[in-house]
């Protein structure tokens, strides 16, 4: 429950630090403008609100900020935010004032350069948050990465690696020419957007074609054993007590060597022997209690240190197929590197950079099966904020998070704020600004989408998250 509240804890400010940010982007350009904007809130107030500058009690408290023409509140549905702009068919639907004389200060009567800019400050701000954001998390904790070059013992491939060329013990690093100069996940993003890659192998460099066709990121993540992971050989450097480990009689420094009859050199090659076993469990719809326990006993042969003994001993997994023992881990040589004020805003921009170009190449996954598998709403957006609170963590990921929201609302979608500005595109390229009718057409289209997307989303949390709880 203590996780929870603070994953929750940590969405919460998340969210409502970006959404005000957000809309203050349209906010500022509007007022910049001279343009009348009634309405500030942050998440949606639908029938009631939990806070208004217009309530009566504010107004006896604060009667000169309840005179300001902009009401600014708090809604009660955390599901975003919104201004309301004088003069613009947006979500409210308030076609009354549409049929009433243009005014002046309202939207509809500005060039269609300030309201590209006014449309496009929410997505403008939630860059440039991004990149303040990373530019004070290097500036206050630098940044820690591991070299590819300290990585010695290489790494594992699975079978598709192995069909393009790939070998066990081979390090990447170029793709296309450009080195890969340190390890992290966007390891295999690069691998699968390259032509060519080169690895070291016993010294040597090799050049390795990839498939023409190219080779799908969401699937090497997928993937049971995955693309690429650093090769790990199976030591055990201790063993929780009580644990089912524990209980079989395996002790610190035994090495595993076979799990059923099965060969096993690295923890990867354990990995996807129980992985194996696991996903026939979760595909059995018969599957009784005694038919899970069968599948957690594992007849497991472990050696010495030294290899002088080999003893099979009979391992039962816990209900989480877990074995309860610390991993050997080969120790990366990690570098790190310090930034002041003057060298953490380009760093900033350049990283803030890479995650936007890596974010928008990997929207293409959306598109498929799968990818619409993995659309998530706000509890798998909640999952990713770690289950302690860190600051450096938060920031990165609400950094992260305002990069998201960038892109998804320059989508060229209806209702969003991409879908107002290719009707500005339109309108500046034909002189032609399309009816209020029509409008309210396009804005209740482009509300449905959003409406099929958040369900879409919600039914995958609900089937990733919530149903696995009942044991569904």
């Amino acid at each position: 429950m203590e996780t929870i509240l603070i994953k929750t804890l940590q969405l919460l400010c998340c969210l409502s630090l970006l959404v005000v940010l957000h809309e203050g982007g349209h906010f500022g350009f509007s007022k910049l403008f001279g343009v009348k904007v009634e309405k500030f809130y942050m998440f949606f107030d639908y029938k009631f609100h939990l806070f208004s500058t217009k309530s009566k009690w504010f107004a006896r408290l604060f009667p000169r900020i309840a005179k300001n023409e902009t009401e600014y509140g708090i809604g009660w549905i955390p599901l975003g935010g919104y201004v309301k702009i004088a003069g613009m068919v947006d979500e409210s639907m308030d076609m009354e004032q549409m049929k009433q004389p243009a005014q002046p200060n309202e939207f509809r009567s500005q060039k269609v350069w300030k309201r590209f800019l006014i449309m496009f400050g929410g997505v403008l701000m939630n860059l440039i948050t991004a990149w303040v954001i990373y530019s004070l998390v290097l500036l206050a904790w630098g940044r820690d990465y591991v070299p590819m070059t300290s990585i010695e013992d290489g790494f594992q491939y699975n079978e598709q690696a192995h069909a393009i060329g790939f070998q066990d013990g081979d390090i990447p690093i170029r793709a296309d020419g450009k080195e890969i100069v340190e390890y992290s996940s966007a390891v295999m993003r690069t691998i699968s957007n390259a032509k060519t890659v080169t690895v070291q192998r016993q010294g040597e460099e090799i050049e390795l074609t990839m498939p023409k066709e190219g080779l799908s990121m969401l699937k090497m993540l997928q993937a049971q054993p995955q693309f690429l992971t650093p090769l790990a050989e199976a030591y055990i450097d201790s063993v929780v007590p009580g644990s089912a480990a524990s209980k079989a009689g395996i002790e610190k420094g035994m090495r595993l060597v076979a799990v059923n009859g099965k060969d096993i050199k690295t923890w990867a090659d354990f990995d996807y022997e129980v992985t194996l076993r696991r996903e026939d469990v979760l595909s059995s719809p018969d599957c009784t209690a005694e038919d899970s326990l069968r599948w957690r006993t594992l007849d497991a042969v472990f050696a010495t240190a030294d290899m002088s003994r080999y003893d099979t001993l009979q391992l039962q997994l816990d209900e989480n197929y877990m074995m309860g023992v610390t991993r050997h881990i080969p120790n990366f040589k990690t570098e790190h590197l310090d930034y002041n004020l003057a060298s953490c805003i380009p760093a900033g921009l350049n990283y803030g950079w890479r995650v936007l170009k890596s974010y928008v190449n990997d929207l293409k996954y959306v598109a498929s099966a799968e990818g619409a598998k993995s659309v998530g709403s706000f509890i798998t957006i909640g999952n990713i904020f770690p289950s302690s609170w860190n600051w450096q963590q938060f920031w990165m990921l609400t950094a992260f998070i305002s990069i998201i929201l960038a892109v998804m609302n320059i989508l060229p979608i209806p209702g969003l704020d991409g879908g107002h500005i290719v009707l500005l595109f339109y309108e500046g390229l034909t002189g032609r600004q399309p009816s209020d009718k029509a409008m309210e057409w396009i804005e209740k289209i482009g509300l449905g989408i959003i409406i099929a997307l958040m369900l879409l989303a919600f039914s995958n949390d609900i089937r990733n998250f919530i149903l696995p709880l009942f044991g569904l």
